[in-house]
């Protein structure tokens, strides 16, 4: 796999992080676990209740001896139970399977497709007012 950096952007590479101080592209020979900053949420950025458990499940991924996979267990639990939306159900379970599977990469890639749908969900709806007499 290869990937481009752009100078001061950061990796997160198998639970360390590295920083590049130039452009540079990386080739991955084997298997790793990684992310790049576009894809990292920080605490303050955890919301909305599909960004927590993101949040959450990129903990597992960055460090997969972390407390947290109970933590995601019942989110995604109180979620499932929540979420009317169809979209939402089906995404949620997929990312469960993904989760099973050990693709913990490919559930946030499934959660962050959920974003603009549950901004839709969360956003204030707008109030008809009848003027008639």
């Amino acid at each position: 796999m290869q990937l481009s950096l752009r100078s001061g952007e950061k990796l997160y590479l198998n639970g360390a992080v590295i920083r590049v101080d130039r452009k540079v592209s990386i080739e991955l020979m084997n298997d790793v676990t990684f992310l790049l900053e576009a894809h990292v949420l920080t605490p303050a950025d955890t919301t909305t209740p599909l960004r927590q458990l993101y949040f959450t499940i990129q903990v597992l991924l960055m460090d997969p001896a972390s407390n947290a996979q109970g933590q995601y267990e019942s989110m995604l639990k109180t979620l499932l139970d929540t979420f009317e939306t169809t979209e939402i159900r089906v995404g949620l379970m997929n990312v469960r399977d993904l989760m099973n599977a050990k693709r913990r990469f490919e559930a946030l890639k499934t959660i962050r497709r959920m974003f603009p749908i549950e901004a839709q969900i969360l956003s204030p709806q707008p109030v008809l007012i009848s003027m008639s007499a």
